[in-house]
């Protein structure tokens, strides 16, 4: 009898999971507002799910592929770009809140220290989130600085998932490798959920996986 891998990769949702996704997905997904204080959040009165990477991880990639709308959320090449938590209306679904990436190679120490508190003040006082999805490039792993908003995560005890992103970018040989690190590194986080997403926004990998567990959150 062979051992089941921790962390194992989610399995493709069945018809009528990937059916709920598609028809979450199918309506007209708006962006709302821009929030740079807790005072400016909508209010709490549905479910919502928020998406955390560092800095051109390929997030705003993965929700314009979530979302069918290419330009929905904009994509840059310039670290710290996305300067405010994002919210998005979905069709009678949860918010999608699409968070500043961090890293910030380019962007001043005070601005960082901003953005820091409000992500912080965020994810302990938003009791309609239900589940963050923290992007990792998949060509790379966890980086340290995905370890600080794993922990976050799990001081704040808001369950994430990870999804790890580029998949297609990938060298074969190398695959394995890095999802050995993953595993490894977020055995030791106990706020992670215990199944990985594997995507790719060119080709389309994993996009209705993603919309099916979005989707199947109550």
């Amino acid at each position: 009898m062979t051992t089941p891998l921790p962390f194992p990769l989610a399995e493709a949702p069945d018809e009528a999971s990937r059916e709920a996704g598609r028809k979450l997905f199918a309506g007209e997904t708006d962006f709302l507002k821009g929030v740079v204080a807790m005072s400016g959040l909508p209010p709490d009165d549905r479910l919502e799910v928020c998406f955390a990477g560092r800095s051109n991880v390929g997030k705003s990639s993965l929700i314009n592929a979530l979302t069918g709308r290419k330009g929905l959320a904009r994509a840059s090449n310039t670290p710290g770009r996305t300067q405010e938590i994002n919210f998005f209306t979905t069709l009678g679904g949860p918010y999608l809140v699409d968070l500043p990436g961090y890293g910030y190679a380019n962007a001043p120490l005070a601005k960082v220290r901003d953005w820091q508190k409000l992500l912080k003040s965020y994810l302990q006082g938003r009791a309609t989130l239900r589940r963050a999805f923290v992007l990792v490039d998949h060509r790379h792993g966890i980086k340290d600085v995905d370890e600080e908003i794993m922990s976050l995560l799990d001081s704040a005890a808001v369950t994430f998932q990870v999804v790890l992103t580029k998949a297609d970018k990938v060298k074969a040989n190398d695959r394995e490798k890095v999802l050995a690190q993953v595993r490894e590194r977020l055995s030791k986080h106990p706020a992670a959920y215990p199944e990985i997403v594997l995507t790719s926004s060119d080709k389309g990998d994993g996009i209705a996986t993603l919309r099916a567990i979005i989707a199947g959150l109550d």
